[in-house]
């Protein structure tokens, strides 16, 4: 698979502002539907070439392919989720704290399976 041909300018922006608008909008959530993620790019006025973009960062695997097979496209989901992800991340870069987060939440983990933490 590839990624998208076209790459946005300012990644760490667009996650932020399209992050923003889902929260505002839709609520913190784990992943955000196709159709949400659209409306965010639109009221974002991200471009429909970087748009793909977003899909990646806020849809789960299985819509983003879907999505995506449905458009005849074939994109690279982990390496594009990972690319924008690390544009708000990077270990030489720490103005990335700066930006607010809250509205990326992750997967409850079970710490149970780890006997070594005295939880």
């Amino acid at each position: 698979m590839r990624a998208c041909a076209m790459k946005p300018a300012d990644r760490r922006r667009q996650v932020k502002a399209v992050g923003d608008d889902l929260v505002k909008n839709y609520g913190k959530k784990h992943f955000y539907s196709v159709e949400e993620v659209k409306a965010a790019n639109r009221r974002q006025a991200i471009s429909m070439d970087f748009g793909c973009w977003s899909h990646a960062t806020f849809n789960t695997h299985k819509e983003f392919d879907a999505y995506h097979q449905s458009i005849g496209e074939s994109c690279d989901y982990v390496g594009m989720k990972a690319e924008m992800l690390s544009s708000v991340s990077t270990a030489t870069d720490t103005s990335w704290f700066d930006v607010d987060l809250s509205w990326l939440e992750f997967p409850d983990i079970d710490w149970s399976i780890f006997d070594f933490f005295d939880l």
